[in-house]
């Protein structure tokens, strides 16, 4: 397997193996590929565009196949993958005449997202180039989908039960995510680590890349991590600016009941990141009528890890 490093990713990792990215293929497309040497893996190593990576890309079948696995929901791949597809091709067809009157083939592009982020999503989605463009068009000149796929416990139950790798890899990824609730992350991947090559989940490979798995596995965790707290101090920054200028110029008088409302609404919006919010906790949130109360609960939960946090935070005297 090819080296990787502390910026890799896990499931980077396990698809720079070709027999398992061809099981992924098969269970994606639904068919029974089994000669893994026809599959040529091209991933490009360095950044293209602000620092724009993908996980795994390669030729199969006259495709070119983007597969990405993605924890924070991004509308903006479409954008991204034509960045990215953009380059491939280029290299793919350097030696080719662009200018002569016989038309230069090209494999056929396919764009594939694996997300398993906290976020609640549909078990399927589709994003357009053309959903981006600021004057819509009814028939796009340049257009580019990408689909997303929800590998989440409970969504997708199909693709999982045909790709063992990628069904064990949630597993893996879910009892982390357990285990760094209740323990430092570093201490959190060994645990999980030792236990899955215990059970026989990615054993083999865990054997193989303990080393390398727990850091790119610490790495993918803080990742994630700074960037839900960025994602979340960035919109109660923007929420409480907009309607304190909103409130200095008098666009707003009059609606304090509003102004409330959608504080709380902005804290549920947090929670709902960080996990389950409870009845009664959803209760006690609606019920707070206090517009510098709910302020305060929205830094906190801006601040806060897990739920639970933001509970004993608000519960302080």
């Amino acid at each position: 397997m090819e080296k990787s490093n502390y910026k890799d990713s896990m499931f980077r990792m396990l698809y720079l193996d070709r027999k398992e990215l061809l099981s992924l293929y098969n269970a994606v497309n639904g068919t029974h590929y089994t000669n893994a040497e026809e599959l040529e893996i091209n991933t490009l190593r360095n950044a293209i565009y602000m620092n724009i990576k993908n996980d795994v890309s390669f030729l199969f079948n006259f495709q070119v196949n983007l597969y990405e696995q993605q924890s924070t929901v991004n509308p903006n791949m479409p954008l991204r993958d034509l960045f990215y597809v953009a380059d491939l091709l280029q290299n793919y067809v350097r030696d080719l005449d662009l200018y002569g009157r016989g038309l230069v083939k090209i494999p056929a592009p396919r764009f594939i997202v694996f997300y398993n982020g906290k976020e609640k999503q549909p078990e399927r989605r589709v994003y357009k180039l053309s959903d981006a463009f600021s004057k819509k068009q009814d028939e796009p000149e340049l257009e580019l989908i990408v689909t997303v796929l929800n590998i989440n416990a409970g969504n997708n139950a199909e693709l999982l039960g045909k790709c063992k790798t990628l069904r064990e890899y949630m597993q893996y990824i879910e009892r982390v995510r357990g285990y760094a609730a209740q323990m430092p992350i570093a201490e959190a991947v060994e645990r999980t680590i030792t236990e899955c090559i215990k059970e026989g989940i990615l054993e083999d490979f865990l054997k193989q890349n303990r080393a390398e798995a727990i850091k790119v596995s610490i790495y993918e965790y803080n990742e994630e991590l700074h960037l839900a707290t960025v994602r979340r101090e960035g919109y109660e920054d923007g929420l409480v600016d907009g309607l304190e200028r909103g409130i200095s110029q008098g666009i707003v008088q009059g609606i304090t009941q509003g102004i409330t409302q959608g504080i709380t609404q902005s804290i549920l919006a947090v929670l709902e990141e960080l996990g389950d919010v409870s009845d009664e906790l959803r209760t006690l949130i609606v019920q707070q009528t206090d517009e510098e109360t709910l302020r305060k609960w929205l830094r906190i939960a801006a601040r806060s890890e897990t739920v639970e946090a933001f509970e004993m935070g608000i519960l302080k005297k």
